[in-house]
């Protein structure tokens, strides 16, 4: 089904057009709500979990959201500003019939989304969200008064969202002697990170953990590590954990500022799990780099690539049965603790490796030699089929061949502009570097 409204993460777009609007959130609450009540299952009203991030938006799709889900017969409770994994887990423990969660994750204040969980914590089934689509343009009405839903705030949410992350670090174990600084991108979980890391033992230093409506993710959080590691130098902090708005994303950084994407968490996280046993395989994406890849191998652990996109590499993951995946964005997921990406949780599980071995996180991966990548972006016009462009593809074999098993290269169109990336990650920059400008000096007119 081509899709009008839902993309591969929900509904998104800017606070006052065509989607991200009052009317259109009244009718999106109510045609979710019809169909979640034609297909609700087991005794009782339905009920639906909302929860959002910081954005002055928020707390008018809230409202929204709401009037067309009673009008619908759909029970709500509203959960406040939380983590959209926060909103997973609660909508699972709650026995609830879905989870929304209104935010735009890493965009700015002005942008805003909406998108849905099931019962058990996963992203809506493709049929369910397809029935809501086409539900979308049908007349709001209402249901008889007395079969309308009722509205209540449940107000430990985030009290059960800290104890359900807390309960992913060992019991034996803990945080004590550490100083860690964390930045929560004045989101989600700036009234929640603080707490975990600091129940836990840790002495904590809060950034990013005063929003306004108007500050989320602006030069600070996961999209902005520059200010964690300055924060962590300045105060002497052993680690410092960013989070991005909607506290699914992390970048780490170490008491040398040096700053750790979501490969490299990614592996510190798989080392951990095979201290305790084995690892059945590990996704990634197009955009992993190639040393995580080679470090696999070199594990005997089998490697993925999936298209760009948390969903996907969740995709990957279910379709092979393996727990572990991610990006280098910071979106990493552990299925053997939550049903979704979730950034402290990450930072928890990091964190279980070093305390359990005493390394630093730099000695703790220190034999994952990560890839120089180069990325150019070159012009394409919309009627050149650059998959059998003969010049391009002559380039590329010539490349490859020359890098051999000391790099790789990725070509892809823009999803958003008419360009093409071209990308090469290889042993070192200078071949990187050498390899990329073969690609470019391409004529694709």
């Amino acid at each position: 089904m081509s899709r009008k409204y839902f993309g591969t993460d929900g509904i998104r777009g800017e606070v006052g057009g065509e989607l991200i609007n009052a009317a259109f959130a009244l009718r999106l609450g109510y045609a979710a709500g019809r169909v979640l009540s034609k297909n609700h299952q087991g005794g009782g009203r339905p009920i639906v979990l909302i929860g959002k991030d910081t954005r002055v938006s928020g707390y008018m799709l809230e409202s929204a959201l709401e009037a067309g889900l009673s009008a619908a017969g759909i029970d709500v409770f509203l959960a406040g500003p939380i983590p959209t994994p926060a909103v997973a887990y609660l909508t699972r423990a709650l026995r609830l019939t879905a989870g929304v969660v209104i935010s735009a994750s890493h965009n700015p204040y002005d942008d805003n989304g909406i998108k849905f969980f099931s019962g058990q914590g996963t992203k809506l089934p493709d049929d369910v969200e397809e029935e809501i689509e086409r539900a979308i343009d049908e007349p709001v009405g209402c249901v008889r008064s007395e079969k309308i839903g009722r509205a209540r705030r449940i107000d430990d949410a985030a009290g059960r969202y800290i104890e359900f992350c807390k309960s992913t670090f060992p019991n034996e174990l803990d945080l004590k002697g550490l100083k860690i600084v964390v930045d929560g991108a004045h989101g989600a979980a700036y009234n929640i990170a603080p707490h975990v890391f600091r129940e836990l033992g840790a002495e904590v230093i809060e950034i990013g953990c005063h929003p306004d409506g108007f500050n989320i993710n602006k030069d600070v959080g996961a999209l902005y590590p520059e200010k964690l590691a300055a924060t962590v130098s300045a105060r002497g902090a052993d680690y410092g954990i960013a989070l991005d708005g909607d506290a699914d994303r992390i970048q780490m950084v170490d008491a040398d500022g040096r700053i750790y994407n979501g490969d490299e968490l990614l592996y510190a996280i798989i080392l951990e799990r095979l201290n305790q046993g084995a690892v059945k395989g590990v996704a990634g994406t197009l955009m992993t780099n190639y040393g995580f890849e080679k470090q696999m191998k070199a594990l005997g652990i089998p490697f993925e690539r999936a298209k760009v996109g948390d969903r996907y590499v969740l995709e990957a993951m279910q379709k092979n049965g393996w727990l572990y995946g991610g990006e280098g964005s910071g979106h990493l997921l552990c299925l053997d603790h939550h049903t979704t990406g979730d950034g402290i949780i990450a930072g928890l599980q990091v964190l279980k490796g070093l305390v359990r071995s005493g390394k630093k996180l730099s000695e703790w991966i220190a034999d994952l030699k990560m890839y120089p990548q180069v990325m150019i972006n070159v012009p394409l016009a919309k009627e050149v089929k650059w998959e059998s462009h003969a010049g391009l593809q002559a380039a590329r074999e010539a490349v490859e061949k020359e890098l051999g098993s000391r790099g790789r290269v990725l070509i892809r169109a823009s999803g958003t502009e008419p360009k093409l990336r071209l990308m090469v990650e290889a042993e070192n920059y200078d071949l990187a570097k050498h390899c990329v400008d073969q690609l470019a000096a391409v004529n694709l007119s």
